[in-house]
């Protein structure tokens, strides 16, 4: 429809059909206002850099509106009037294209079409001499068919090249060292992680390398920091020059720099290591205090036989190099299973040490994560973690030393300190509800009921707002002293919560027997939901598990508000998950 002029006083056209106003008596006319002019669609579209299209599936014809030269440019002279020709243009750059984001959809037209959004470069046409991408923001909504498969799509195509450019060198940023100009060390990690998964398939082993550049106190201290900083980046330059194209040298720490050189052995290694040490120690840097001489020593691991994990091949590369660092003639040591061992040995005793100093000198705390109601997201009560505060005032979670603990025989007085801790908390706060773990140790300890009994006399009002979670996997160890030890708890007055529910695979008749009052489904379960049609099965299947029991629901690891709204439809009672806080001291 088009507005045109009045064409008569009191008289104008919408469309095909006129309306007449009625005169106003009485009253002189108004000159008439200016008529209002509605662009033509073209022109808004060509005003705005956008094009609008529709794609029929069935012929697989895309019919555009707007002026596709003046949009996309050269881009806009050739042909993109179907399917094929448009996707013969999609960068090899672009993580996904329109056909994938529609045709691969996982979603079905309910009658209201499927939204899509993506961004993706289109190549310029090298026939016409012209290289490079033009990248575009596709924003749009696809419709089924009969069988509710794509059928037909319409959408609008807007050129967001700069914005596209801009971002990709703000990544480049976040990804990169500054002082080195080489990557940083987290995205090396996924570079890694990524190679250690290609490896696997294709069985050919790499090579994960760990310089660390001596006595660099030393030099920043004979030299200054600026001469020390110029060695470091002396120091990536040489060992780049050093190295293959297609390895991957990146900034692991203030002095260390990580090297990947795929398709290595370990004599190969050995080879590129001391083909370094050399190169490094033949000449000194250059530096505007003058010629600096410097030494390296090497670490270095072979992927993926000793880590199947970015994490544990960076470990075992730290432990060779300490290796390395701690030998009086070798610059060079290769891990082994054998040198791990010992290196985990003194790691156990260090770590054992600090759990006792701790414990002598009051440093075990306590941090509190939220337990939220599902339905409006309030606190209902929190789980008390255990923090150890190390003598340098630093925090060590849980899991860095409950498994040295476990071994050192240490975590029954760490769950008595905990729960020591909670009780005051709850007698100095008459409104606090907090829930507490109780370790395989802990329960298997005989006196452990009749402590727990005398500390609850001395602290009236406590036990009824006091949960203790014992995991699943630890229930199942011993069955018959777990329900001695529920049925005691119960008996004054505490709930029981089973934690870490579907990891252990309890039985339906043990479930029952023990009485629980809730049970917490394992994180593992819950964090892809959202993704995972199997976990989705297993969480949903848990759930009805424990509303057959009459149990209440505490989903862990709930990370947003999609996986919140699938728990809650299914009638899950409690989030607990860093969406809705974590823990704090």
């Amino acid at each position: 429809m088009q507005l045109r002029h009045p064409t008569l006083h009191g008289a104008s056209v919408w469309g095909d059909e006129e309306f007449l106003l009625p005169p106003r008596v009485g009253v002189a006319s108004p000159a008439p206002p200016p008529p209002t002019v509605v662009p033509h669609i073209e022109t808004v579209l060509n005003s705005i850099g956008e094009l609008v299209y529709v794609w029929d599936l069935v012929t697989d014809r895309i019919s555009w509106t707007g002026d596709l030269p003046r949009t996309l440019g050269s881009l806009g002279e050739v042909d993109l009037s179907s399917g094929i020709a448009f996707g013969d243009r999609v960068s090899p750059e672009s993580v996904v294209s329109r056909y994938e984001a529609i045709v691969k959809s996982d979603h079905r037209d309910e009658g209201d079409g499927v939204p899509y959004q993506l961004v993706y470069g289109l190549l310029q046409p090298r026939e016409l001499g012209i290289s490079g991408s033009v990248w575009v923001e596709d924003t749009g909504r696809w419709y089924g068919g009969a069988d509710g498969r794509p059928a037909r799509a319409q959408g609008v195509l807007r050129v967001v090249t700069e914005r596209h450019n801009a971002e990709r060198l703000r990544a480049r940023h976040a990804h990169i060292d500054s002082l080195t100009g080489l990557l940083n060390r987290s995205h090396l990690s996924e570079k890694l992680q990524r190679l250690i998964e290609a490896a696997e398939r294709s069985r050919k082993p790499f090579a994960l390398l760990l310089v660390g550049l001596e006595n660099l106190f030393a030099l920043n201290r004979n030299y200054g920091y600026d001469a020390g900083d110029e060695v470091i980046a002396g120091l990536a330059r040489r060992l780049c020059a050093n190295m293959r194209a297609s390895d991957l040298l990146a900034r692991h720490a203030g002095n260390k720099i990580a090297i990947v050189a795929p398709e290595c052995d370990l004599e190969q290694m050995q080879s590129i290591a001391m083909r370094l040490i050399d190169c490094v120690a033949a000449e000194p840097f250059e530096t505007k205090a003058g010629a600096v001489p410097a030494t390296i020593r090497v670490g270095g691991v072979i992927g993926p036989r000793h880590g199947r994990s970015s994490q544990m091949l960076f470990q075992h590369a730290e432990e060779a190099l300490d290796a390395a660092r701690e030998s009086s003639s070798a610059r060079f040591s290769a891990f082994s299973p054998s040198l791990a061992r010992g290196h985990q040995r003194m790691q156990a005793l260090s770590v054992a040490e600090s759990i006792v100093s701790a414990l002598d000198e009051n440093r075990v705390e306590l941090a509190l994560q939220p337990i939220v109601r599902a339905k409006d997201g309030e606190a209902a009560f929190y789980e008390a973690l255990l923090r150890v505060r190390l003598g340098d005032g630093s925090l060590v979670t849980p899991g860095s030393i409950l498994p040295v603990a476990e071994k050192a025989g240490l975590v029954r007085l760490l769950d008595r300190r905990v729960l020591d801790l909670a009780l005051e908390k709850m007698s100095a706060d008459p409104r606090l509800r907090l829930s507490v773990n109780a370790s395989l140790s802990t329960l298997l300890d005989p006196e452990w009921p009749d402590r727990l009994a005398r500390a609850l006399e001395m602290r009236q009002g406590v036990a009824e707002r006091l949960t203790i979670e014992i995991t699943e996997t630890s229930m199942i160890e011993d069955i018959e002293t777990t329900g001695h030890v529920v049925a005691s708890c119960k008996r004054l007055g505490i709930k029981m919560a089973m934690d870490d529910f579907g990891s252990g695979h309890t039985s339906f008749r043990n479930l029952r027997a023990m009485a629980f009052d809730l049970v917490k489904i394992d994180g593992a379960f819950i964090r892809n939901i959202v993704n995972s049609e199997d976990d989705r099965f297993f969480a949903r299947t848990l759930t009805a598990l424990a509303h057959h029991l009459k149990l209440e629901i505490v989903a862990e690891w709930v990370e947003d508000e999609a996986t919140a709204a699938m728990l809650r439809e299914w009638g899950v009672d409690y989030f607990q998950g860093a969406f809705f806080g974590s823990a704090e001291g």
